[in-house]
């Protein structure tokens, strides 16, 4: 059974508080780990060590700090297999998708660290003679980077690299259902050479460590993925305390399947995107807009599937869907189950909590498949995370899209059309902030911008370098006269030969 620590300052240290708490797996119940249960002094801790190194890092050079993360994705490569499987084991996701997990990280290392021979800034052109003009980023201080359990290590480098990248310092927490991968993670870091008191880590609940980090006076950013009820008391916690906010929460996502869609490659992303990592994805297919036409074949197509998909221990080679992290949320699940039923709802398949064959031991959820859903249920409409997809049926592209655009979540869209005109306009008019053409709605790429519309965020995104430095500096626009005399812009009139 392994042991973690917080790391403040370079060092691994137990929590100020003594306690520890136990990360278990959630497809046997067994322990994992033990980890520090920390307080609000060891966030002042960890909080006060990133500002003194602030001073410091931010004038470390930007290619060398690439220059570190060039190491990060190097050793991430060397580990991949070794985090990969204590992911399967702490997180509950097959271990297939956990190396793909691991895998986004090294893609996001070397990304990011590529960008430290770049980060460009903007010049342009004075109106005034004999002047130069620019503008540059600058770092902002103190990031509190808060993650969640579902992707472990992957977001987590969303937000950790572009930040010390751009010179700042960081406090780390992770979800507690997940600080292992979190863990070792940091110990990446270190071992690349980063130096102490840039990256700092602490563990424990939300309340005892996510509101003292994100209410601390010296934290100048937060970085938030998680459910958008959290989000919310995010920014209601901190507000007018003048703090640069990043949210990445909720979705609904759908795929829209069109009359005359390849129907065999339609299924297999909605499998992926509807069971996938359990449904554990803001990004996961949880409705599912079928043209009238095509509602019957596929849903037998996707009824003889479905049958088929094996749960069990991820670590498993014919593991097909995990389990969901704990039994809280698998107990959600299941109230989302009978609240569609109650809401007229017709169950085709799933809609229990199996038993025998071990996974008593385990939080696991049937694989679940509703149809005669309307666009107004609550399983339509409601967030669920977990393998539960909602059908619902439309009479063509327009309805389509606009049962699409119809929720308070805005993040990953999909269509099934072999039509190019179909395809455009629904380039034209979903209004999410991903789309994808005849695949699933899961599967960005670290250097296009992941985020979403409406509550699924609050306007930034992740991902793609050039747009998460907005969220981790500030544009510092320069002048500079070399006339020798006062000039004064939008005053001054420009003089031919002065």
């Amino acid at each position: 059974m392994r042991e973690y620590s917080n790391y403040i300052g370079g060092e691994w240290t137990p929590a100020a508080t003594g306690q520890t708490f136990e990360s278990r797996n959630p497809a046997t119940g067994e322990t994992v780990a033990t980890v520090a249960r920390s307080g609000r002094e060891d966030v002042d801790r960890a909080v006060k060590v990133a500002r003194e190194a602030y001073a410091k890092w931010r004038k470390y050079p930007v290619p060398k700090r690439g220059e570190i993360l060039y190491k990060v994705g190097a050793l991430l490569i060397e580990r991949k297999e070794e985090i990969a499987c204590l992911m399967t084991q702490e997180m509950g996701k097959v271990l297939a998708e956990a190396r793909g997990d691991v895998q986004e990280g090294i893609d996001m290392a070397f990304y990011v660290a590529g960008e430290g021979r770049r980060m460009f800034g903007v010049t342009t052109p004075s109106e005034m003679p004999d002047k130069f003009q620019m503008a540059v980023r600058d770092p902002i201080g103190v990031v509190a980077a808060v993650t969640p359990w579902n992707f472990p290590l992957a977001i987590p480098t969303w937000k950790l690299m572009p930040a010390i990248l751009a010179g700042n310092t960081v406090v780390f927490k992770p979800a507690s259902d997940t600080p292992s991968v979190a863990a070792e993670l940091v110990r990446v870091f270190e071992d690349a050479g980063l130096p102490p008191g840039v990256l700092n880590f602490v563990t424990g609940g939300g309340q005892e460590v996510g509101d003292a980090l994100i209410n601390h006076p010296d934290v100048d950013v937060i970085s938030f993925t998680g459910s958008t009820e959290t989000g919310a008391r995010v920014v209601s916690k901190t507000a007018g305390k003048n703090k640069k906010i990043s949210l990445e929460l909720g979705g609904k996502n759908a795929i829209m399947v069109m009359e005359d869609a390849d129907l065999d490659l339609a299924v297999e992303g909605i499998l992926w995107s509807g069971y996938g990592t359990t449904g554990q994805r803001c990004t996961a297919a949880s409705r599912l807009i079928v043209h009238e036409e095509v509602e019957r074949p596929l849903t037998e197509k996707l009824l003889a599937r479905i049958e088929k998909l094996k749960l069990g221990d991820g670590l498993l080679p014919d593991t097909d869907v995990g389990p969901v992290i704990n039994a809280r949320q698998r107990d959600r699940i299941h109230e989302y189950a009978e609240i569609g039923k109650a809401e007229g709802a017709q169950l085709l398949i799933g809609g229990e909590i199996p038993k025998g064959d071990g996974l008593d031991k385990g939080s696991f959820y049937a694989p679940t498949l509703f149809g005669g859903v309307k666009p107004d249920m609550r399983i339509a409409q409601e967030e669920i995370f977990g393998p539960v997809v909602s059908m619902i049926t439309v009479r063509g592209l327009e309805e389509a899209i606009q049962v699409n655009n119809a929720t308070k979540y805005g993040l990953s869209s999909s269509i099934y059309t072999q039509n190019v005109h179909r395809a455009f306009q629904a380039m034209r008019d979903v209004t999410t902030g991903i789309l994808y053409i005849n695949a699933g709605t899961i599967g960005a790429e670290v250097h296009l911008p992941f985020g979403g519309t409406r509550g699924t965020g609050n306007g930034h995104r992740e991902g793609a370098v050039w747009t998460a430095l907005d969220v981790f500096t500030e544009w510092k626009s320069i002048y500079v006269d070399y006339s020798g005399r006062l000039q004064r812009a939008q005053i001054d009139e420009f003089e031919h030969g002065a």
